[in-house]
């Protein structure tokens, strides 16, 4: 346990946690459940994300003009949840996600464009019961750059199972959010310590604009 003479960051560190994986060679953008439901103050599930969202509109961008998969992901469920089995009844919200719910969509300006893949999915994890880890691997990608809501949820259950398929996790943290700072925040600390890179939205265009792949 960390002392008052020590931060927390030193803490970890001494500990052994936080190394660096780099950026890789062939990085996809993932964008997760970027829809209405956090994005519409009528919505359960509004998260005043905005800003998030922007960045996330200048990172599809910049992917795209690089030539660079993009892959998002959506949930949907059947009416009543019936495929969303305890998690569904754990978390009432995800009613918004029943299917023919508008706040499941994407907003106009981070709509899916017709030959990028869209990943369906019921559970936290954009990897679970989906074909994620094979249309990376045959895409040929080494590293994931991953942006969306929430941070403590989807994004993080995400980068876990990213680096657990032999994908470096690249969590963009401006382009990531969720409903408590400070929620965000413990997050993005412990995906650092243990499981991801993080990294700023800057730094992605950068590399994009340097030749990143």
């Amino acid at each position: 346990m960390a002392t008052k003479d020590v931060s927390l960051d030193q803490d970890y560190r001494k500990a052994g946690f936080g190394g660096t994986l780099g950026f890789g060679a062939a990085p996809a953008l993932l964008i997760i459940d970027m829809c209405m439901a956090y994005l519409d103050p009528g919505a359960p599930l509004y998260a005043g994300i905005e800003a998030e969202a922007g960045q996330v509109g200048r990172l599809l961008s910049a992917f795209r003009d690089a030539g660079r998969p993009v892959i998002h992901t959506r949930v949907e469920y059947v009416p009543g949840g019936a495929d969303g089995g305890l998690f569904y009844k754990k978390v009432s919200a995800l009613k918004c996600f029943d299917r023919g719910n508008p706040f499941a969509d994407s907003p106009p300006e981070l709509q899916p464009q017709a030959d990028e893949v869209v990943v369906t999915k019921q559970y936290a994890s954009a990897y679970f019961g989906t074909s994620l880890a094979s249309t990376l691997s045959a895409l040929g990608c080494d590293s994931v750059v991953i942006t969306g809501v929430s941070t403590s949820g989807c994004v993080r259950a995400s980068a876990l199972d990213t680096i657990q398929n032999g994908f470096i996790p690249l969590v963009v943290e401006d382009a990531c959010g969720d409903r408590d700072e400070s929620v965000h925040k413990a997050n993005l600390f412990d995906l650092s310590a243990k499981y991801a890179d993080l990294v700023t939205t800057d730094q992605v265009m950068e590399r994009l604009a340097a030749g990143w792949a």
